[in-house]
């Protein structure tokens, strides 16, 4: 893990914005497609704000959330309303998306169908991931009783997910798709959060699930 600490959050936005479109440049450079995978969260709106103006050949990257509540597409906590609204815009519009929702109840039968459509994506190219002063990462929680399944090293792509503290039912990015990104990066803010990184290192992912990812990945933080 490498921590990247920034003077204030507009730098940290502008700076890591333009280090994901490096990235992505880079993989277009020398591979059809880029997949990309993004959390949802009051966080990453400015960073979105300031990558959607990238320079980048956007139709051949693929966006997905990192997780997403089962809500309709237009709910207010909806992540993919986040992406659509500020990063699926721009030059940007052009990206193609990989939508967790589905209509009806979330049944494993649109679990399956979403596994299979993800499978074509992994490993993922890009990472950019949140974590909760819980230490919770996407959606997987610490108390939910599918984190067990989530983190096994034979987990599907995707798996839902029912935290006993959220008020909705979730699916995931398991932590073997999440933690094999071929360039993993976390960004977070506050003093709480920091404290809880600096915890989190200590844990199992059992615990602290964002120490699922943490090996290798860079932690953008500022106050």
């Amino acid at each position: 893990m490498t921590l990247i600490e920034y003077t204030d959050r507009e730098m940290m936005a502008i700076d890591l914005a333009y280090l994901l479109a490096e990235e992505l440049e880079t993989c277009l450079l020398h591979h059809d497609f880029a997949s990309f995978a993004v959390p949802g969260g009051s966080t990453p709106g400015p960073i979105f704000d300031a990558l959607c103006a990238a320079d980048l050949d956007w139709s051949r990257v693929y966006l997905m959330p990192t997780d997403e509540r089962w809500v309709p597409d237009g709910h207010v906590r909806s992540n993919v309303r986040l992406i659509n609204e500020r990063l699926r815009v721009n030059r940007a519009a052009d990206a193609h998306l990989v939508s967790f929702h589905g209509n009806g109840a979330l049944t494993p039968a649109h679990i399956d169908k979403l596994n299979d459509a993800i499978i074509d994506n992994i490993p993922l190219s890009v990472l950019l991931l949140g974590m909760g002063t819980d230490m919770h990462c996407a959606s997987l929680f610490p108390g939910s009783p599918e984190l067990e399944a989530a983190l096994a090293v034979d987990a599907p792509a995707v798996l839902s997910q029912t935290p006993p503290t959220q008020e909705e039912q979730r699916i995931t990015l398991s932590a073997p798709i999440l933690n094999g990104a071929l360039s993993k990066h976390i960004v977070m803010t506050g003093d709480d959060k920091r404290t809880a990184l600096e915890r989190a290192v200590t844990l199992p992912p059992e615990e602290a699930p964002i120490n699922a990812v943490l090996n290798g990945a860079s932690v953008h933080w500022t106050a």
